[in-house]
Formats: structure tokens, C-alpha cells, sequence
């Protein structure tokens, strides 16, 4: 069973005084960097520690849920998780790391009253400065607000977006090699750099490294996109507009600077992955309209039928319908799924069971076959994935710019960058049409 470690609260001192983001990010190592990071210091060798996790460097674990760059206990370097559930992403040799220093110092300085910079906070992760252990103080580690702390079963995506992967002082050697990794960044505008998928069938977690994206072409990239917001049993559609409008606020940030131009940065995609925590508010009217259900049977009061210890419960208080997904919900498919492939014509009734102790249900309504022209399983699609236009929008999902080791002042607008974000919104608007 794949679980989650428990996320202490960031630290309530020891950000900068400029550090009033909106935004909650995680930093991630530089997945295409050649170059080796330098070693954690001359603490102690990593030891066991509960859940057969290494405990490193003063009691700092490798971060579990890393989906790109170099991985602590692979590589000499690697990004950390400190106690107070802040990640640590370990400075990187000069020019790299310093120039990354300079740029969150830069648009996280008290004193900034420059409106761009202030914008662009909302879109990068929180930065509480930079942290060395006693053991090594020579050693510096950025220290950001770890995305994903808010969620249950986070499902996380690494993105590397833009034309180039290689900044405009990188010699000829170094564009090569950029160029060789995923000749079609060009193209394209962004790389799969990694990505992580809670798997409500199983309760596990299926991963797909920086391989997995360069072999994406153009006429499989769509479908390798897809594959993110798949949870094993449907097209998580809500997840994938959230994401589409979160982007979209990004682009008209890029539309509307030119004073930085990115290389080889990312976006780092994060939704709520766990059915137990999706909660959906519609009126009778809508959800019987959506569905093609009679209304009577959503305004029907006092039914609750049980099939296989699956069902459908509705609160028609102040008109509304709520709908709540458990972890029944792996059980309920394979039971529907049997059903539905038989071609039963008797009544099956749905439940969805909502696991939080509080939450008191007033009524409920059964749903027939005959009613879902015997299409049961495409129709609890709808209910749970393919939710209305002005559900998706609400979805718990996080979409944050990181890696800004390679930021450069400039007099024009990011285009590349720019070329990279219209195309993946383009793609992902494509899966959610389709």
C-alpha cells in the first residue's frame, strides 16, 4: 500500500522578509545538467530510519515523491526534505547554482516594488533563504516550500519547458549534447522530465522517468501527456482544466515581461490523486441534465439501496446534490465492470461512500441501468472524472515554475518559453476535447 510521509507545517521564521508568495512549490535537481553536484559534506553516512527510508544529513530524508533531476543516494547530489517539511535543494557549482541564488533573492527582496517580480512570486515556490547543516557549512541547500505537503496522494509531473534546453552561453559542445537528449524540444517547446501517478485500482503509484518523455514523438506526445491524469480507471478531466488555467496565467505573465528569459526550467504539476478527498457540489437541475437522469429520481428523497456495499448518496439540502468518492472505489469498478459486461438488465444501485466521520448524509437516490441505457461504466466516468466545465476549474491542483539556474536578463520577451507554454496548453486542451 503506498503512503505518503507525514508533512510537518513549513517553519514560521526564517524566510525572507520578501517572501509573501501565494505560491507552494518543490525544487527538483537539474535533470540535464552533466556536470556532478558537489558531495553533502562530512556528516555521517546515511542510516536506516523508520520505513526503511536513509535518514541523511541531520535528520533531513531524501525526498520521497522526487519525480526529476538527481536523486540523493544515485547521485552525489540530490534534493532533501528537512524536518519542518521544507525541501532542501543543494546549491549547484558556480555559475549555476549562485545565479539561481541571485534570482529567487532577487524577486523575494523586501524592498521589491517592481510589479512584474511581485506577479511572478505567485508562480514560483516559496523561498525560506538558504540553510547549511552544522556538520557541513560549507555546504548550501535552497530551502522551499514542498508542494505537494497539502496533499493526500499527490500525482506529480515535472515539465521542462521552452525551445532550448541550453542558455545562451553554453559552448558548442554543451548545445550538442542538449540538442542529441530530445532533438524535438525544438519543436515541440517542452520535455517530460519525469512523473508520478496515484493509482486508485491498486493503491499504488506507477512512475515514468526523463527516458519515458524523450521517447515521446509528436504523434505520441498527447497520449504520453495523458497518461498523467489517468488514475487507472478514467481520464481525471477536472485536473487536466485546472492545469490548462494555471498555465494559461503563467503565459500572460510571459506575454507581458521582457525583462528575464528561461532555460531549462520547469513547471512541476501536482493534483489530488486520492477519490476520498473529491467532494462535488451541483443542483438537481444540473446533475440531472448533465446525465440525462430523470429528475424525479434526483429529487426522490429518502432510497438507499446497497449493491456489492457500493451506492450513490445525494443531500438535496438547499437544492444541492453532493457526491463523495472513497476508497470503496477500486472495489466498486471491478464489481460494475463484471456486472456491465454481462449485460444484467436489473436494477444495479450505485453508492460512493464518503470515509470522514462528519459528514452526515440526509438522502439519497438509486440510479437504474435502464436509466443509463445499460452504459453504467462510462456513466460513473462522468460522475467522478469527467466533471462540468465549472467543477474542473476548482480542482486541487498546483502548477509552479522551478529550476532557475539558467535565468538571464533580457530587453525582449521569453518566446521560446512563451512557444513551449502555448503548445502544452494546446495539447492539453486536445485531451480534454477528446
Amino acid at each position: 500500500m503506498a503512503t505518503e510521509p507525514p508533512r510537518p507545517a513549513p517553519p514560521a521564521a526564517g524566510r525572507p522578509e520578501g517572501g509573501r508568495g501565494r505560491c507552494a512549490g518543490g525544487g527538483r535537481g537539474e535533470a540535464e545538467e552533466a556536470a556532478a553536484q558537489p558531495a553533502l559534506g562530512a556528516s555521517p553516512g546515511p542510516t536506516a530510519a523508520a520505513g526503511g527510508r536513509r535518514r541523511g544529513l541531520n535528520g533531513c530524508m531524501p525526498l520521497s515523491h522526487q519525480v526529476a533531476g538527481h536523486m540523493y543516494g544515485k547521485d552525489k547530489g540530490g534534493i532533501l526534505q528537512h524536518p519542518d517539511g521544507t525541501v532542501l535543494k543543494q546549491l549547484q557549482p558556480p555559475p549555476r547554482g549562485p545565479r539561481e541564488q541571485e534570482f529567487y533573492n532577487k524577486v523575494y527582496d523586501s524592498d521589491c516594488c517592481d510589479s512584474i517580480l511581485l506577479e511572478l512570486r505567485e508562480y514560483l515556490p516559496k523561498y525560506f533563504g538558504v540553510w547549511s547543516p552544522p556538520t557541513a557549512p560549507n555546504d548550501t541547500y535552497l530551502k522551499l516550500e514542498d508542494v505537494t505537503r497539502k496533499f493526500n496522494k499527490p500525482c506529480i509531473m515535472d515539465v521542462k519547458i521552452g525551445q532550448k534546453s541550453y542558455d545562451p552561453y553554453a559552448s558548442a559542445e554543451k548545445i550538442q549534447q542538449q540538442v542529441s537528449k530530445y532533438p524535438l524540444m525544438e519543436e515541440i517547446g517542452f520535455l517530460v522530465l519525469g512523473m508520478r501517478v496515484y493509482h486508485v485500482s491498486s493503491d499504488s503509484y506507477e512512475t515514468q522517468n526523463q527516458h519515458y518523455g524523450r521517447s515521446l514523438t509528436k504523434e505520441t506526445v498527447k497520449d504520453g501527456i495523458s497518461k498523467f491524469f489517468h488514475n487507472g480507471y478514467c481520464l481525471r478531466k477536472d485536473a487536466i482544466a485546472a492545469s490548462i488555467q494555471k498555465i494559461k496565467k503563467i503565459l500572460e505573465w510571459f506575454e507581458g515581461q521582457t525583462q528575464l528569459n528561461f532555460y531549462a526550467s520547469s513547471l512541476l504539476f501536482v493534483y489530488e490523486g486520492s477519490c476520498q478527498a473529491t467532494t462535488v457540489r451541483l443542483s438537481d437541475v444540473t446533475l440531472a441534465e448533465k446525465r440525462g437522469v430523470p429528475k424525479g429520481l434526483l429529487s426522490g428523497g429518502d432510497i438507499l439501496e446497497y449493491n456489492n456495499n457500493i451506492h450513490v448518496i445525494n443531500s438535496t439540502e438547499n437544492g444541492k446534490i453532493e457526491a463523495s468518492v472513497s476508497k470503496g472505489l477500486s472495489k466498486f469498478y471491478a464489481l460494475h465492470k463484471k456486472a456491465y459486461s454481462k449485460r444484467h438488465h436489473s436494477q444495479l444501485s450505485l453508492k460512493v461512500e464518503n470515509l470522514e466521520q462528519d459528514n452526515v448524509w440526509k438522502s439519497s437516490t438509486c440510479i437504474t441501468q435502464e436509466h443509463l441505457n445499460g452504459n453504467v461504466i462510462p456513466q460513473l466516468e462522468k460522475v467522478f472524472c469527467h466533471m462540468p466545465a465549472e467543477i474542473k476549474e476548482s480542482a486541487n491542483v498546483e502548477v509552479r515554475m522551478i529550476d532557475f539556474a539558467h535565468v538571464f536578463p533580457s530587453n525582449t520577451k521569453d518566446e521560446g518559453y512563451i512557444y513551449g507554454l502555448k503548445n502544452l496548453i494546446t495539447v492539453l486542451q486536445n485531451i480534454l476535447d477528446n
